[in-house]
C-alpha cells in the first residue's frame, strides 16, 4: 500500500523559512518522479516543484524560483522542499505527490499519489 506523508508545515512570518519532508512508503521509490503541489482555498491546485527519479534534475514553477529547492534522499525514500523568503502569496496546502514515468513534469495529471496535505500559512 503506497502511502506519502507530509510533514514541516507551520505558520511564519514572510522573509521565513519552512522545510517540507515526504516520508514515502512505495515500492520501487527510485522509478517515481516525485513533487510538492499546492492549493490554496478557492483556487486550483497548481504544481510547485518536482526532482527526477535520480534526483539530478529539478523543475519549479515561476513563482517559486530562487526561493524554494526541491531534493530527495532515495536511500531514505524521502522527499523535500526548502522554502526561503517566504511571501503571503504561498499560504496554502502543500501536497507530496508521486508518479511513475520517466519526465517529471509539473502536470498533476502526471502523478499517481498524493499525500494529505501540510497546511503552510505566511502572514504579513
Amino acid at each position: 500500500q503506497v502511502q506519502l506523508m507530509e510533514s514541516g508545515g507551520g505558520s511564519v512570518q514572510a522573509g521565513g523559512s519552512l522545510r517540507l519532508s515526504c516520508a514515502a512508503s512505495i515500492p520501487f521509490y527510485r522509478q517515481y518522479c516525485m513533487g510538492w503541489f499546492r492549493q490554496a482555498p478557492g483556487k486550483e491546485r497548481e504544481g510547485v516543484a518536482v526532482v527526477s527519479r535520480s534526483g539530478g534534475s529539478t523543475t519549479y514553477a515561476d513563482p517559486v524560483k530562487g526561493r524554494f529547492t526541491v531534493s530527495r534522499d532515495n536511500a531514505k525514500n524521502t522527499l523535500y522542499l526548502q522554502m526561503n523568503s517566504l511571501e503571503p502569496e504561498d499560504t496554502a496546502m502543500y501536497y507530496c505527490t508521486a508518479g511513475r514515468r520517466y519526465s517529471c513534469t509539473l502536470s498533476a495529471r502526471e502523478y499517481d499519489y498524493w499525500g494529505q496535505g501540510t497546511q503552510v500559512t505566511v502572514s504579513s
